[in-house]
């Protein structure tokens, strides 16, 4: 048994920014790309809500 088995793992990346695509299905590249865009979206998101707290501050202390 080895001494780090205990320490939590961290998740595999879903895709790496230059990874090497070549060998992978279309049906590979249409779920990556789905992830992808996906991900966007929930980024997009936070920033929309990030920007609406930003304009709630400064609205407040330009009183």
């Amino acid at each position: 048994m080895a001494i780090f088995d205990d320490e939590p793992r961290k998740p595999a990346s879903a895709h790496v920014v230059g990874q090497d695509i070549s060998l992978m299905s279309v049906d590979e590249l249409s779920e990556r790309i789905a992830k992808l865009k996906a991900e966007i979206e929930r980024l997009e998101e936070e920033r929309a809500r990030r920007g609406a707290t930003k304009s709630a501050a400064e609205a407040l202390f330009r009183r």
